[in-house]
């Protein structure tokens, strides 16, 4: 799958607020990724151009239930349980940065768990734009989540799943750090 998709705006949470740590999941994990904020209204556009439709950048932590994503074959129930994903701090817009070119730290309590350039990203943004575009039209404020590097807790040895008071930092430079605080749901 080119990227990650949230379906639910209540899924969502903003920078300083608590993650809500899904009492249902014992597998509750964090996936740090580059999210792309769309400008303008965006319906089957070529990747050469998708670049226009982009208004900008900001951090974001997809939570990730991994035992709910598991099912089924879709990963929609596993990532929209309510205020489970940190969106923020804010918009840098599109001219100020580029984007394939930014360093992704993700920290768990300090400890770096997550570290990689965009541009070692497999799909371009550009890619992920057109991508979407096709299968669905994107409005003005639509996010585009690009998807997460190696290193989150369900694939270390042994995995390392986010626990009630966990902090959760995504860093992009040029973009900020996105901080929230693991709470019981």
């Amino acid at each position: 799958m080119p990227c990650c998709l949230h379906d639910l705006a209540d899924a969502q949470t903003g920078h300083g607020t608590s993650i809500l740590k899904p009492s249902v999941s014992d597998m509750f994990d964090f996936e740090g990724e580059l999210a792309v904020i769309i400008g303008k209204t965006a319906e089957d556009v070529q990747e050469t151009e998708a670049m226009d439709y982009v208004a900008g950048y900001s951090c974001f932590n997809d939570g990730s239930a991994r035992d709910w994503q598991k099912h089924s074959s879709q990963f929609t129930a596993g990532k929209n349980f309510y205020r489970s994903a940190g969106f923020g701090p804010w918009m840098v817009s599109s001219d100020e940065i580029d984007p394939a070119q930014l360093q992704l730290t993700t920290r768990v309590n300090g400890i770096v768990k997550q570290n990689i350039n965009t541009s070692q990203m497999i799909f371009s943004i550009a890619y992920l734009v057109s991508y979407v575009s096709r299968f669905t039209p994107l409005s003005p404020g639509d996010v585009v989540v690009t998807g997460t590097p190696s290193g989150f807790g369900s694939k270390r040895n042994p995995p390392e799943f986010l626990q009630v008071g966990d902090v959760i930092e995504v860093e992009i430079g040029g973009v900020g750090v996105l901080r929230n605080i693991i709470a019981s749901s």
